[in-house]
This record gives C-alpha cells, structure tokens and sequence, in this order.
C-alpha cells in the first residue's frame, strides 16, 4: 500500500504539513486541496520526530484549551506511523484510507483526563475516526465524556473508556473494531452503535448497545445494559478519502436498515465517492455566510475548514443531497441574532462534524432542519445530522431560545450533544439563556446518542409522531435559584428532562439517565420524563440519580418511579413504562 501511494500523484503532495495550492480544475479530481493552516496532512515517508514535533506543538496548545478559540484536524494518509498521538480539545484526528486498516498507527493515541484526580467528565470536543492502532502495551486509554466521537477504529488490542478509574461522562462509539476487550469502568453511560470487540467489562448507570453483535451477557437492571439487536435505519458519516492515485474525496455511506456491526468488513464502506473538487472549501475569517451560501447555491457541497465562523445571517442549505463536513471541530457563531444555519425540506441533505456556538445576541434556533410545517416524506433517503454539537455559554456569554430543532419528517440524528454551560465563561441563569435543546417536530425522527443537558426548560421537547430514541443522557440545570424560577405547570415542578407532546399517539425510547445537581436549596423536579397516557408510547430502561446533595427528582416518568436521594444514595429504575 505504501508504495503505490508514493507513485505518481501522490509524490506531489506536501509531507506533514499543510496542503495549500489551489484546486485542480473541476473536469479532474483534486489532487492538492487547500485545507488552511489548522489541517495538517502526515505521509508515512516523513520521520517519525518531525511529526511528533507537530503533533506535540498542538497539543501542548489543546491540552487545557476548554474554551479557547483554536481548532486542529491531524490526517493521516494511508500507511504506517511509529507516533504517540495525544488528542487535545477541539481535535479531529482522521485516517484518509477508504478502510481503517489503510493508515495504522503504532505506538499510542490516547484522550487523557482533563481534570485533576484522573476524572475525565469535563474531557470534551475531540474525536478520532477512520484508522487502525496498535497501542503501545497492549492496551489503548480513550478516557473521555461528551461530544468525543470515536468512529470507524481498529483498535488492534484492548480499550479502556477511563483514566485509572477516575470518573467520565461520555460517550460514544460507533463503526468500530476492537480485537480484545473494551472495559467501560467508571464511565457513567455510554452507547455503542454497530460496533464488534472481542468482549466487553464494566458498567454504571446506562450503557445501551444498538446492533452490537456481540453485546456483554445480563440485562437491565443488573448490569444496566440494555441491547438493541439491529440498527433500524443509519447511515455512517462521511468520511475524507484519498485513494492510490492522490485523488481527494468525500466518501458518502449507503443508507442501512437492520443492521448489526461495522460497515468495512469487506475492506470498504458501501456508497458513494464525491470528489473533492465539488466541495466549496471554507476558511474561518475569510468566508462569510455571503460566501458560502452563494458556492451552495451554484450547486456546490460544503467543507468547512476548523475555526471559529462568526455569520451575520444564515447558511443556508437548500438542494437535496447536499453534504456539508466540518473538520477539526469548526464552529459556526450567529452574532446578529440569527440561526446559524437552515436546510430546506429536501431529501438527503447530510450535516456532520459542526459545533453550534450560541453569539450574546438571543437566536430563535441555532439549526433548524427543514421550515417550520415542513411535511415531506423522506424515508427512502432521510437527512441526517452527524456529530453535530451544540453550545450556549461557556466559551462567553451565549443566548438562544432552541438549539436544534428538527422540522423535517424521517431525519436521523447520529450522536449531538446539546449543552447549556454549567460552567466558563457566561454562565448563569439570567446570562446564558436556552429554554430547550431539541423541539422536534417532525413525524418519524430518530435519534441515537441524544446527549442534551442544563436548558432552562424542556431538555427535550417531541412534538412529532412515530419518533424514537436510542439512548439519552441529560443533566437537568445545575442554578435555577428558586422554585419559582423553575415551574412549569401549576403543581409541577421544574420541567421534565424529555417531554413527549400531549398531541403525539407513538413513540419510542430506549435507555435513559437523567440526573440532578441542583445548587440552590428547595428546588426539585416532580419527573424526568412526561408523556401522555397512550399503549403505543412506550419507554424502557429508565434511570434517575440525584449528584449533589441538594433537592432530587420525585419521578421517573410520569408519576412512576419514585424519588431519588442522596443520604442514603437512591437511584430509581423503571424497566418498561407503560
């Protein structure tokens, strides 16, 4: 492999370094993108010390960069590295190989707790995909909480979800490989979508696995497992390639249904090979929405290269079969008071690889999916939102009223974290202002990975028929001051974590963990989850805990479950609802 890769084309292109020259005319696939100076190209023919020195020198800039303004992507052309990759916030390490097993790395890549005393819940923003590892000692450390994706790996050994048994919130994983064991340990929760390994250890409070063909025995409550056989409707997210010849592309899944384990057994992903060159290729500080919807609408496709864009109006996507891919954890900032971005109702636009970045300016809705009565079918071939992450604060003071909200009927979400900050910059209940994480309301939604936290509202409101979910984390907020502040209804409470409409007659969910931490005394949450009386909406495997010492939620779901405690710890379950 590594010797036809350094034939012909491919001897054109730059050594771990930047690739910056103008795209090739668009009759001929593009041979040398121009990526920006945050994306950095590695060939195997370079040494081994001149790309631990790049690779160290990102690092030590992201390696406690929580709210800091840089974003890095690190790709690895096909063939073998001797490196130790550690992997920082805002972090996108990719292998550019049409199989993980095309780019393997020897030697270590690893997410290494961001807090003291190996705890890993604040280890956030950063993600691997699309190559294979042979960790030094056998064992590969991926200790990590939300909005980490881990996609399309080979681990070729063993894999631990923590650092040293400190605590970790995460996560995911999905289209992967790992030849020995995974061991969960501390984390909290986790799901593992169409996934293999050669056996699983650990468990806490929710770990859900959905098309895994070999799940760990027990069934929930004890262990707290809970097993979906087969993937009902997925497709991966796109992924760069270069082939032997140096040609760039955007490699687009086929759409599964009823799927169990990785999609590249046969070496390659089912679909389809865009070339590079009909992506507009975006830079931070030099496109604007202006730009970027004008190359849409001439019919173009949409990379946006990692940084932070601050627009002053929309972008908009309109044509079906759109892809728009960020890398290195771009992010898109509204700073008028607008959405960051709007798709039309059309069939198989696909959205990946973007955090959504709420400006101090109140926006209605960070990304709205479809216009608002949109009512297309889109089941033969639906939009898909890919590790698409949300933000309100933090990084400064963030406003908006929705952060995503999904008006299109049969569109899948593919792993988000939606996240009010409970801590950085800005925070506070009067500052940095979201009343809900996700509004559906299209018919037919599903979601696997819904991770939505500390909105002042509904976490989650579904207003759309025939939805499903696959695994739900969410902290309720963390600083309503009074109970005044946070009451939803005469005689309840704050206001449920995921709300299903009274209007909805079917729907489905699937491995759920709300949790409280309230920080003001006499503030509680009557339940975790509210939904109208009716045999076709159905819940299973439901769990509430309370973190901190102050108020609790009384119900699981609806008027069921008790309540939680802290003294001693309770933590209600609840298997099957109704």
């Amino acid at each position: 492999m590594r010797s036809a890769l350094r034939a012909g084309a491919m001897t054109a292109l730059l050594t771990c370094a930047v690739i910056a020259a103008n795209a090739a005319p668009a009759s001929k696939p593009t041979a040398k993108p121009d990526f920006g100076p945050h994306v950095l190209v590695f060939d195997p023919s370079m040494s081994s010390a001149a790309m631990q020195a790049q690779i160290d020198k990102i690092y030590a800039v992201q390696r406690e960069n929580e709210f800091g303004p840089q974003r890095d992507a690190l790709l690895f052309l096909p063939g073998d590295y001797r490196l130790d990759v550690p992997v920082g916030f805002y972090t996108q390490v990719l292998g550019l190989g049409a199989s993980p097993d095309a780019v393997h790395i020897t030697g270590n890549v690893h997410a290494d707790a961001s807090a003291p005393h190996n705890n890993a819940t604040t280890t956030f923003w950063r993600g691997v995909e699309g190559f294979s590892v042979t960790p030094a000692g056998g064992t590969m450390q991926w200790a990590v909480s939300q909005a980490v994706p881990f996609r399309r790996m080979h681990v070729r050994g063993d894999l631990v979800l923590h650092q040293k048994h400190g605590w970790a919130s995460g996560g995911w994983m999905s289209d992967s490989l790992i030849d020995g064991n995974t061991d969960s340990g501390t984390q909290q929760q986790w799901i593992s979508r169409n996934s293999e390994w050669g056996s699983w250890t650990g468990s806490n409070w929710n770990m859900v696995f959905v098309g895994v063909p070999h799940p760990p025995e027990g069934e929930w409550p004890t262990p707290p497992y809970t097993k979906i056989a087969a993937t009902p409707m997925i497709r991966e997210k796109p992924f760069l390639e270069v082939d032997a010849r140096g040609n760039w592309s955007v490699r687009v899944p086929a759409l599964r249904t009823n799927s169990v384990g990785i999609t590249w057994h046969a070496g390659t992903t089912q679909g389809k090979s865009i070339p590079l060159n009909r992506f507009y290729i975006a830079h931070p500080g030099t496109d604007t929405a202006a730009t970027i919807n004008a190359q849409l609408a001439q019919g173009k496709h949409l990379l946006l290269t990692p940084g932070i864009y601050e627009l002053t109006e929309p972008i908009r996507v309109t044509r079906p079969d759109s892809i728009v891919l960020g890398l290195g954890f771009a992010t898109l900032k509204p700073v008028n008071g607008t959405a960051a971005m709007t798709t039309a109702d059309a069939d198989g636009m696909i959205v990946a690889g973007l955090l959504f970045d709420a400006g101090a300016t109140k926006s209605p809705v960070l990304l709205e999916v479809g216009a608002q009565g949109s009512h297309a079918n889109h089941e033969k071939n639906p939009i898909s939102l890919h590790d698409v992450f949300f933000r309100v604060g933090g990084a400064g003071v963030g406003r908006t009223a929705a952060n995503l909200v999904v008006n299109s009927n049969d569109t899948l979400i593919d792993h988000t974290w939606i996240w009010r900050a409970d801590h950085g910059a800005g925070a506070g209940w009067t500052r940095n202002l979201s009343a809900n994480g996700l509004v559906v309301n299209g018919d037919r939604v599903t979601a696997y990975g819904l991770f939505v936290e500390h909105h002042q509202e509904f976490q989650v409101l579904w207003n759309g028929n025939a939805g499903r979910t696959y695994f739900y984390q969410s902290e309720i907020p963390y600083d309503p001051p009074t109970q005044a502040s946070y009451t939803s209804a005469a005689g309840t409470n704050g206001w449920a974590s995921y709300k299903v409409a009274r209007n909805v007659t079917k729907h489905e969910a699937w491995g759920l963990g709300i949790y409280s931490v309230f920080t003001y005394p006499d503030v509680v949450l009557t339940r975790a989850i509210e939904v109208p009386a009716s045999p076709n909406i159905r819940f299973h495997n439901m769990i509430t805990v309370a973190l901190g010492n102050l108020g609790e939620i009384s119900n699981v779901i609806d008027n069921t479950g008790g309540a939680t405690a802290t003294n001693p710890r309770v933590t209600p379950k609840v298997t099957q609802f109704p």
